[in-house]
């Protein structure tokens, strides 16, 4: 069963409707079933043991979910191999595998949450009446913890984006 929840996020000024519950700093991440750009299952459990930073963006696309996933791409470069980098839409797996290659991205795993919604209704990000995710950023330490969270209030807008790099660093200094 999902929950719908109304939500201070807005889509080009117009409020939407969120399926999923919140997720919170403390939490204990939950799993999800998404599709890497091969058709394969990829769940939250296949990077256990590292830090993961989850950006949730609307569609690969558009200029700001292009730039998210270039700016996280890039910094994800210089995290180390303890750091998995995940982008999840509700793009087709084809699609992403397509902008992948127009992009040369490397480092971040684009992830289509498009089949089954599982990302998005277990972490609060499914838009009800788009069918698309919302713009997210997620830390999850290596034992499942969430440790930052920002539901981006205007999906067109930038998520902060060196808050959640430092929340990433801060992770990566007390492991060592």
């Amino acid at each position: 069963m999902s929950i719908e929840r109304s939500s201070l996020v807005t889509f080009a000024g117009n409020p939407v409707t969120l399926i999923g519950s919140e997720i919170r700093v403390g939490d204990k991440a939950p799993n999800f079933e998404v599709l890497a750009n091969d058709l394969s299952k990829v769940t939250l459990e296949d990077s256990k043991g590292k830090v993961r930073l989850i950006s949730c963006v609307p569609s690969l696309d558009t200029g700001v979910c292009d730039a998210q996933t270039r700016k996280f791409n890039q910094s994800a470069s210089n995290l180390g191999n303890d750091v998995e980098v995940l982008t999840i839409s509700a793009d087709l797996p084809f699609a992403q595998k397509r902008w992948c290659g127009a992009a040369g991205i490397e480092q971040a795993k684009t992830l289509s949450d498009h089949f089954k919604m599982s990302f998005g209704t277990a972490y609060g990000t499914y838009i009800k009446e788009h069918r698309l995710e919302c713009r997210a950023v997620f830390v999850v330490d290596e034992k499942d913890v969430v440790q930052y969270v920002e539901y981006v209030p205007e999906i067109t807008e930038h998520p902060h984006y060196e808050a959640a790099i430092e929340a990433i660093k801060s992770l990566i200094k007390v492991k060592k």
